[in-house]
């Protein structure tokens, strides 16, 4: 465990429902407060959970999420983690909540929709995102939206295991912060 001082980083995970953000965000919170750092763990879907039934649309959820990402940021922990946007300009909005000139990575989660809707169907919690129309288009939008996100790490959770994919974004972490050392 490296308890020496680690210089601040912001990691947006983004992907589509079902592509293993939530499950991908958690394996890595708690992989680094393993490594001894503090670490916020903020997600979109429970911002939006905090205002349901009467949540009045997905982009003040949105709102909310960036103002939550931005005050952890802020706060003198190692790392904020944050998760569950799949648009390239919310990710932009997102990633300015780091303070300036601090480390931050975008991590993006997909895998194909044939296991995509397996994993929705398997998981009794999902609402709309079980239903095979619904998932699909989004599936379809994001093959779009995909090419327009510029990532530093890119995880297909269809063969990568959840260890897997929290050590491939460990070590961008490690990366990131050392040549923030480099040039600081």
């Amino acid at each position: 465990m490296d308890l020496a001082p680690q210089p601040f980083v912001l990691v947006v995970i983004a992907g589509p429902q079902a592509s293993g953000k939530s499950a991908t965000a958690t394996a890595l919170s708690s992989a680094l407060r393993g490594r001894g750092e503090s670490v916020a763990l903020v997600e979109l879907d429970q911002i939006a959970a905090m205002a349901l039934p009467s949540l009045p649309d997905w982009e003040t959820a949105h709102r909310i999420t960036e103002v939550v990402t931005g005050e952890w940021a802020r706060s003198g922990l190692t790392c904020v983690i944050t998760e569950g946007t799949q648009s390239r300009d919310k990710i932009k909005r997102l990633l300015r909540q780091a303070p300036p000139g601090t480390p931050a990575l975008t991590v993006v989660t997909t895998a194909p929709f044939a296991v995509a809707f397996s994993r929705a169907q398997a998981d009794r919690t999902r609402g709309v995102s079980r239903e095979h129309d619904f998932l699909h288009a989004v599936y379809e939008r994001w093959a779009k939206e995909l090419t327009q996100i510029d990532w530093d790490v890119l995880l297909d959770t269809s063969f990568l295991t959840i260890d897997e994919s929290v050590e491939t974004i460990l070590e961008a972490i490690d990366g990131a912060r050392r040549e923030h050392h480099r040039c600081h």
